[in-house]
């Protein structure tokens, strides 16, 4: 989803958060951080943008009153983005909201880190991106030192292990009205003291876009196939594989989706055609997330989901068979003599 072999560290703010509620205070610094030494550039892209890697769900800042301006970190990083010179600035403000969040007892005190990058690729595109970023858990590493009688030891009791980042949010200067592009890591538990970063401090909404849309239905389709289908109907295996596919090659071929064409022409059952229409109705309300029947079908989604669509027939430890085409072509069988199951393949060409 994120790549940042381009990018760029342009402006860095450190400050100090305590915990409120414990009556902890915060520590603003007065300027941002001039980080000229190389290694340490790329020390601090590896620990902040890093665990972006494998984060898929894109959202959107939001506010219960629709008035996005309302939404405080939303703002801050408009300013930051309209203005650059309001960015030391901004980061202070972002360090006293935060502070104003950090109101339960269990919330741990920590760095906050406020960067600016350039060139960091969200979905295909160069994008400028706002990072905010909390250490919390301090690590002590030991230091090794060659001294004239062999080595020296020391230790550092209290450090930040930088291939562990607590805490974490880009915000994508794109779709600046709608809420921009947002994407959110927290590593911490997910009690309640720990959600505060996502749903107190940033107000966060699943963006329901075209990825979204075409990524939640490939993705319900996949579980209502492996999942409940067998609790209504007697279906084999390569049955199985063979809805996937047949639905994996729709998504690859159509540009947009259709409820009721989707239905009739890759379930093809109409009791199985109403049981996938209640299993995501129950997911639309189970997590609060409308699918809508009609929408412009996202390659880049379908890519991502077509990794997880696995079309392998696993046969005890001895057999892999990867299913791509029809259904047709493969046949089951049982050999009495061997008292074991066989599966018969059709092909016109070994490749």
């Amino acid at each position: 989803m994120v790549t940042f072999f381009e990018a760029t560290l342009e402006r860095l703010s450190v400050h100090r958060i305590g915990n409120k509620a414990l009556e902890e205070f915060y520590v603003l610094s007065d300027k941002s951080l001039n980080v000229d030494d190389e290694v340490l550039n790329t020390l601090l892209m590896q620990y902040f943008l890093k665990p972006f890697e494998k984060v898929n769900e894109v959202y959107r800042f939001m506010h219960s009153s629709n008035d996005l301006e309302l939404n405080e970190i939303y703002h801050f990083a408009k300013s930051v983005f309209e203005q650059r010179s309001d960015f030391h600035e901004s980061s202070q403000n972002i360090a006293k909201y935060l502070y104003e969040v950090s109101n339960h007892p269990k919330i741990k005190s920590g760095e906050l880190y406020v960067a600016l990058f350039s060139n960091v690729q969200i979905e295909g595109e160069m994008q400028s991106a706002l990072g905010i970023f909390k250490s919390e858990t301090k690590e002590p590493f030991l230091k090794i030192y060659p001294d004239s009688e062999g080595f020296r030891m020391e230790y550092e009791q209290e450090a930040v292990n930088i291939h562990k980042l607590d805490k974490g949010c880009l915000v994508f200067i794109s779709d600046m009205e709608e809420g921009f592009k947002v994407v959110v890591t927290d590593q911490t538990n997910k009690s309640s003291e720990a959600v505060y970063w996502k749903d107190e401090f940033l107000q966060l909404k699943i963006r329901n876009d075209s990825f979204n849309q075409t990524n939640n239905t490939l993705g319900v389709y996949k579980n209502f196939i492996n999942n409940k289908l067998d609790e209504e109907f007697d279906l084999s295996k390569t049955d199985k594989i063979d809805l996937l596919n047949r639905s994996m090659k729709y998504f690859k071929e159509k540009e947009s989706f259709d409820l009721e064409e989707f239905s009739n022409e890759v379930i093809a059952n109409p009791e199985a055609i109403e049981s996938f229409k209640t299993f995501k109705s129950s997911y639309e309300e189970e997590f609060d997330a409308e699918i809508p029947d009609t929408f412009e079908i996202s390659d880049a989604a379908v890519k991502k989901q077509a990794k997880v669509f696995k079309s392998i027939l696993k046969l005890d430890k001895n057999f892999h068979v990867y299913i791509h085409g029809s259904r047709d072509y493969v046949e089951r069988g049982f050999d009495e003599e061997k008292n074991m199951n066989f599966y018969k393949l059709y092909f016109k060409e070994e490749e």
